[in-house]
């Protein structure tokens, strides 16, 4: 054989092997292939089930669901009982009727919370703010206001004792009226006259004074609340009414049980109650105060109230009837006061 044969021969053999060798690996790898991936995707699986919250770590519900589920404080209430002696308010410590509820104490911390977030109506609560403007307007307080036919109720139909033509107040006397007893054409008569704009001037500023307040939730349409356009939620009333509480006035009238006022030439009085009748319950101090009701709206109700040593802001919206909304502050005082006591004995 010759010298050329051989080295060809050898360059054979070392092809062989190597093509042979490479094939032992192709094999090992199409065998040992599908279990190693396997392997992997089993582990990033566990991996990703260690990190990742299972469906019952948090709620599928929407903020603005219609359901009447009951949203409870973001508060641990191990945290919150190390801070104040007041944790959260459970399901089976006390049923609230209201469709909405918020109850939160000076501190901020969410005490009882049910559909806080929602976005409703909420007809005359809307006074309160009605009354923030007129206040920060800087009006002056004792021109006597005329009620006239642009006063009139042509949306409702709702009545006033306030006639037409005849009854006048000073502004501070139609401030006492609409949020005492929530007189509808003395509210609008405020809105008429406390800009030169008129209506639409004193709706552009009662919804840059929500803005200011952080209310993001909110919307104004008319200042007495009867244009059911004009809508908020629990969280956002909460600080309107933080916001109300600031004002002496509206704090005096709002907590005021009743007040007699003259708006006829004849001096005729008339006897004006507050439409929460809790400010003449001896059992509570109540510092700010409105009621609301149109029919989209149910029976609504906003307080800053003192229980027991302490400050609370309580909301109650969209109260299928009259006793809700005061049914529903009974029971949160009454647990909240029991709460205190088993404190104070321990």
């Amino acid at each position: 054989m010759s010298r050329l044969s051989v080295l060809r021969f050898r360059r054979w053999i070392v092809l062989a092997l190597h093509l042979r060798q490479r094939g032992r690996i192709l094999l090992i790898t199409l065998l040992l292939g599908p279990l190693l991936l396997g392997s992997a995707a089993c582990a990033a699986q566990q991996r990703e089930a260690m990190t990742r919250p299972t469906l019952e770590s948090f709620s599928l519900t929407p903020a603005n669901s219609s359901l009447n589920e009951e949203e409870f404080s973001v508060v641990e209430p191990e945290l919150e009982q190390r801070r104040n002696n007041t944790p959260p308010i459970t399901r089976g410590d006390i049923y609230l009727q209201s469709g909405s509820a918020l109850v939160m104490d000076e501190a901020g911390n969410r005490l009882y919370s049910k559909n806080a977030q929602q976005i409703k109506p909420i007809a005359s609560v809307t006074k309160l703010m009605t009354a923030m403007v007129v206040l920060d307007a800087g009006v002056p307080m004792e021109p006597r206001i005329e009620i006239t036919e642009a006063d009139r109720d042509r949306l409702r139909n709702s009545s006033s004792r306030l006639r037409i033509g005849e009854a006048v107040l000073t502004r501070r006397e139609m401030l006492m009226a609409a949020l005492m007893s929530s007189d509808n054409r003395a509210a609008h008569a405020l809105g008429r006259t406390t800009f030169r704009g008129g209506m639409p001037a004193f709706v552009r500023a009662m919804n840059q004074k929500a803005k200011s307040l952080g209310m993001h939730d909110s919307y104004f349409a008319d200042s007495s609340g009867l244009d059911a356009r004009n809508r908020s939620s629990a969280e956002d009333l909460v600080k309107m009414v933080k916001a109300a509480g600031t004002y002496p006035f509206i704090r005096k009238t709002t907590s005021t049980g009743e007040t007699t006022l003259y708006p006829f030439a004849n001096q005729k009085p008339l006897l004006y109650r507050n439409t929460n009748s809790l400010v003449r319950n001896p059992e509570w101090t109540i510092e700010v105060s409105k009621t609301g009701f149109i029919n989209e709206a149910g029976r609504c109700l906003v307080m800053q109230t003192r229980i027991g040593e302490r400050r609370f802001y309580v909301v109650f919206l969209e109260g299928a009837n009259k006793s809700v909304p005061l049914g529903d502050a009974n029971r949160v005082r009454d647990w909240l006061l029991k709460r205190s006591q088993k404190t104070a004995a321990r």
